[in-house]
């Protein structure tokens, strides 16, 4: 089997996963949304507060479980934001990103289209916020966008030991970011999953275009900040952060102060204390 054929083979079986995962990920979020509002609807006592927070744990959760799933199967992108970001930073080939692109905005409309017809209502389109204006909601889209697309690029596309759980980390900023925009925006940062449910139900609401230039703006902004903490060497300015050597941990303070009490040639060379304090010297400390 030639190796083009063969690599265009898994390109568009991964996509095809990327299209499972990714509807996986919206039904089990956006479904959650559509229980809130419901639960609004028919509880008095429901309060906007705990609606975001219901909303912001439902979008959190359905990606941590979801991209947990399918990380080591396709890298759990789920974004079409995401994917252009790893495109454009030469991480994912562009034709895969392509085929991801597209599988992604496929997810959304299926996903949306499920849950419509599980629950025979769609409350979950993106809109904003009455005295929010378009302008506002472009910059906080992007943004958060922007917060999502660094997360993903720090955590999974930057290999170390942590990688592993990278999906607890973006999970944890796509909740963190639905606790700030979703009373403004709905807090899409993503703009599958704002087409989706708006193709479903005919675009019922306005200026969807805010969905489309605010995350697609985030994306670039992450990925510009990206490329430039690689350019300057970013794991050089704090080093051995994720080593598991603990001879790299400070040393005993305990022990340091009894050496510097104890070493007389210490206390004459002031030059000597000062490298101590100022961090220029290590103590040779025995354990």
């Amino acid at each position: 089997m030639p190796a083009r054929f063969n690599n265009f083979r898994k390109d568009l079986i991964a996509a095809s996963l990327e299209l499972v995962g990714t509807m996986f990920f919206l039904l089990l979020g956006l479904g959650g949304i559509q229980a809130a509002t419901g639960e609004t609807v028919t509880r008095d006592e429901v309060t906007n507060v705990e609606r975001i927070l219901y909303i912001s744990t439902c979008m959190g959760f359905s990606l941590v479980v979801c991209a947990w799933v399918f990380f080591r199967i396709t890298g759990s992108l789920f974004n079409p934001c995401v994917t252009v970001s790893l495109v454009l930073l030469g991480i994912v080939p562009p034709f895969r990103g392509l085929l991801y692109f597209i599988a992604q905005f496929m997810g959304s409309v299926l996903a949306a289209a499920i849950l419509l017809g599980l629950t025979g209502t769609l409350s979950v389109n993106t809109s904003l916020q009455p005295g929010t204006t378009p302008a506002q909601g472009v910059f906080i889209e992007m943004f958060i966008t922007c917060a999502l697309v660094i997360t993903v690029l720090m955590l999974a596309a930057e290999k170390h030991q942590a990688t592993a759980f990278a999906p607890i980390g973006i999970g944890l900023t796509l909740f963190s970011c639905h606790l700030f925009a979703t009373f403004y925006t709905g807090a899409s940062m993503n703009t599958a999953r704002s087409f989706g449910p708006a193709l479903v139900s005919g675009f019922p609401t306005p200026n969807h275009w805010v969905y489309w230039v605010g995350p697609f703006l985030g994306s670039i902004l992450g990925s510009t900040f990206y490329a430039l903490c690689k350019h300057y060497k970013y794991w050089t300015l704090n080093p051995h952060q994720d080593t598991d050597d603990y001879t790299k941990s400070p040393d005993d303070p305990v022990a340091v102060a009894q050496t510097i009490m104890e070493d007389r040639r210490l206390t004459l060379d002031p030059s000597a204390l000062r490298d101590i304090f100022w961090g220029t010297k290590r103590l040779n400390i025995s354990t």
